[in-house]
């Protein structure tokens, strides 16, 4: 028998808040009391039968700031209801995830009439932020006391009341035990572990963890490649001409971090039950407009928009004013190479020592140049996106982080490719990539985490000289972290997180051969970006909403991409080694066709391995539904067993990318047997 919310009693007298509605300071009255009705009402009644009350009481708010801060909670039940709605997963007595029902709880390990443990209070943040979400409207034709504001009929309130500018924000709140207990075993002790994603998890949701863990495995791929840069560029660097073998060594590790990350990244979703749970529907973005009509798809009403028009404002002006910022950073570039041919002059006239200082100079200016373009172009084309009008949210991501990464990808290697390419100056070439690579990390930290952290602290200073003035009958401790909390900056999203690793990424596969501490330099960096990633998440930013995620989406594809433009490359630095041209003296065609079928035999091998997975997966016996699904996903092997030990996928990944064998491994092994 289903059990409905209607017919349960979800209402508590007292609650933990879990997240915040700050309204706007001049909201009417007969607003706030319709608004609380909606939130408070039972679904039945079109609510969403949530927790409701005020920040301060009516004898506080006549003397105290802050006067519109709402606290919104629900009651175990509720949460419980709430996750069937959402479709969690979970995973049941029997070792298998499914997605999670009231009716059939105690199936499921760890639940418990007693247990306020089994949803993560992220999971629970994101139950309700999904249900205030889902607050249609009904009857009403407007916003009570905002008659401008029209509503229709199946809108979401919540985003008509943000874009109307009565609802300021809406940001959960941070747990200060759990984090303080996450920040124990997370970054306070400087030291070489393990990150606890599953804590991460537990506490920011699946987004957030998925980036960690995609950092911490990124790093642990880095180190092989650091271990043996370091040895090749203290005995050979001098000696530019002898980097093949450690461009060849660029072929296979390219290729092959992505795909155990792959196999890494199902493992997790799996255990977390996002790699099975259902999609919700996607509601238009709220900045989408048009002619209000009818969706042929769903029968409701709302916005339309031509899909002509879209495409006419992406061809006729998205697309020229991406092409015109490429050129104008050619053009940038090619004013970097005048200062450094200036100061190669400059340096072979003088022969002082501190003009040879000066040759870096050139180099550390584009470098800047090039961070500061980058964030100007991201502000132009996050407008040209919005104004594109693209319908859905993940339609709108999509067509930024092309963007994004094509002016970036430009911007921050053009200077290589030309170097390495056209110059042929392999001495020029390892410094400009020392350089890039090195000052760019260091204003990502400074800019990222070290400014914000810096003003945050001054902050929470003068919010607790506030709070120190308080009557004694406030509840001084909810008070102080509301205050402080709303006034944090909002966290963006992991997209800049991505970019950043994906440069760095371009960075060591695409010329590292010839500059072998690169990836030593990334190693470094980080580390000391994982601690100031996370110090950034608990004490600089307002706690973000969890979100389940299956895979880290497009920057899969983007590191492919990044892949195979590496292999690309590295082929063709070997093929203009003077050990390759001293085997082909008199013709430059047998060069060519040879790294070509060089390369086509890597990409022909690489398919074959993946064909001869696929096949050993068919002929695996079907125990059911679920293990089918784990199976093909984790690419064609299964958990080991007792997995809820959590053990780091990272261990075997480390393994693999020393040895390169684990491609290898899972083609030989062709069956659920073979394990992490």
């Amino acid at each position: 028998m289903k059990v409905t919310l209607s017919a349960l009693d979800t209402f508590e007298s007292s609650f933990t808040p879990l997240v915040v509605i700050e309204l706007a300071q001049d909201v009417k009255e007969e607003t706030k009391e319709w608004l609380k009705n909606r939130i408070i009402a039972k679904k039945k009644d079109g609510g969403a039968q949530l927790l409701f009350r005020p920040l301060l009481n009516k004898y506080e708010k006549e003397t105290l700031e802050n006067q519109n801060l709402y606290l919104v909670g629900a009651s175990r039940l509720r949460l419980l209801l709430g996750a069937e709605a959402v479709g969690l997963v979970k995973e049941c007595n029997d070792n298998t995830m499914r997605a999670f029902t009231y009716g059939t709880r105690h199936n499921f390990r760890g639940f418990d009439d007693d247990n306020d443990d089994f949803l993560t209070m992220a999971e629970c943040q994101f139950i309700i932020k999904h249900e205030l979400e889902n607050l249609r409207a009904r009857d009403e034709k407007m916003i009570p006391g905002y008659p401008q504001a029209k509503l229709y009929p199946g809108k979401s309130l919540l985003r008509r009341l943000l874009t109307s500018g009565i609802i300021i924000q809406v940001f959960p709140l941070h747990d200060n035990e759990a984090l303080k207990k996450l920040e124990d075993s997370w970054y306070t002790r400087f030291t070489l572990k393990y990150q606890p994603v599953d804590s991460i998890r537990g506490y920011f949701g699946e987004t957030i963890a998925l980036y960690f863990g995609f950092l911490e495995y990124f790093t642990f791929a880095l180190i092989p490649m650091a271990v043996i840069g370091l040895p090749y560029y203290m005995f050979v660097w001098e000696d530019y001409d002898k980097y093949v073998i450690f461009a060849s060594f660029n072929l296979i590790w390219s290729t092959v971090i992505l795909e155990v990350w792959k196999r890494g990244c199902a493992n997790m979703t799996y255990r977390w039950g996002t790699l099975v749970m259902k999609r919700q529907f996607e509601e238009p973005r709220p900045g989408f407009h048009g002619v209000l009509g009818i969706n042929s798809v769903t029968g409701r009403e709302e916005p339309l928009y031509p899909s002509y028009k879209r495409q006419l404002r992406i061809y006729l002006v998205s697309l020229p004013f991406v092409c015109l910022c490429l050129y104008f950073s050619l053009y940038v570039m090619m004013i970097y190479f005048d200062m450094e041919a200036w100061a190669l002059e400059l340096h072979e006239d003088s022969g002082s020592e501190w003009t040879s200082v000066l040759l870096y100079v050139p180099s550390i200016i584009y470098a800047i140049v090039i961070e500061i373009m980058n964030r100007l172009y991201r502000y132009a084309a996050e407008f040209l996106t919005s104004w594109e009008n693209h319908r859905l949210e993940s339609a709108y991501q999509n067509h930024l982080v092309l963007k994004v990464l094509v002016f970036n990808f430009l911007n921050c290697f053009a200077s290589l490719f030309y170097i390495a390419f056209v110059l042929r100056d392999m001495k020029l070439l390892r410094q400009s990539l020392a350089t890039l690579l090195i000052t760019s990390q260091i204003l990502n930290q400074v800019v990222e985490s070290l400014l914000p952290y810096w003003l945050q602290r001054k902050h929470h200073a003068q919010v607790k000289r506030k709070v120190q003035a308080l009557k004694a009958d406030v509840d001084a401790t909810l008070y102080e972290q509301v205050v402080l909390e709303k006034e944090m900056g909002t966290y963006l999203g992991t997209f800049d997180d991505y970019l950043e690793l994906f440069l760095q990424f371009g960075y060591v596969s695409l010329f590292s051969c010839v500059y072998p501490l690169a990836a030593a330099f990334a190693v470094l960096n980080n580390f000391t970006e994982v601690n100031s990633d996370a110090l950034k998440m608990c004490r600089v930013f307002k706690r973000p909403f969890s979100e389940p995620s299956a895979s880290i989406g497009v920057w899969q594809l983007a590191f492919e991409t990044m892949s195979v433009i590496s292999v690309v490359t590295n082929c063709a630095l070997i093929g203009m080694s003077p050990q390759v041209n001293a085997l082909f003296p008199e013709s430059k065609v047998d060069l060519i066709l040879i790294v070509v079928a060089a390369e086509g035999s890597r990409w022909m091998s690489i398919t074959f391995m993946l064909l001869s997975r696929n096949s050993a997966c068919c002929v695996v016996p079907k125990p059911d539904l679920e293990a089918i699904c784990a199976t093909v996903l984790l690419c064609g092997c299964s958990f080991p067993s007792g997995h809820r030990a959590q053990r780091p996928f990272c261990r075997d990944a480390a393994s693999a990318l020393w040895l390169c064998t684990l491609v290898l491994s899972r083609v030989l092994c062709g069956s659920t047997k073979c394990t992490l």
